[in-house]
């Protein structure tokens, strides 16, 4: 099972902001809901993410005009990203090596496409495991595969 076979509502929550996002923008976007927004260049380019944790730890050090300074100042730059053709349980595996939760699709030339959640891609790999174990049931019971 790949990143492919999820459905792309599921990759939804995806939320992007240019570079030169102000730093107070993105705590206010953070706060409606995403746990992450990706950060792109012009050309639509991942360049890394911001999250809630990113945003505190700017606000616990920040004095007067550094708190308006841009994401690209406090945004992670080394993201962990997954293309559409990479199977599910060797991402479920990189995530869980990395301590991440979330993690951008990419495409062929690193422009995000989507935002998979450990929380996806576990219940995506459980609903398959349920299924494949209904089938085997029915085929022992000599219903067949249904």
């Amino acid at each position: 099972m790949n990143v492919s076979d999820i459905p792309q509502a599921a990759r939804s929550r995806l939320v992007t902001i240019a570079q030169d996002t102000k730093v107070l923008l993105a705590a206010r976007l953070l706060t409606s809901g995403p746990d992450i927004l990706v950060v792109q260049d012009g050309d639509g380019v991942l360049q890394g993410v911001v999250t809630r944790t990113d945003i505190v730890r700017q606000m616990g050090i920040c004095q007067g005009g550094a708190c308006r300074g841009t994401v690209s100042v406090i945004m992670t730059r080394e993201v962990m990203a997954c293309h559409e053709s990479e199977g599910l349980h060797a991402l479920a595996l990189r995530m869980k090596a990395g301590h991440i939760k979330s993690v951008p699709v990419v495409d062929g030339v690193n422009r995000p496409t989507g935002l998979l959640t450990a929380r996806i891609i576990l219940r995506t790999l459980l609903d398959s495991a349920e299924q494949t174990e209904a089938q085997m049931l029915g085929y022992l019971r000599g219903t067949g595969y249904q």
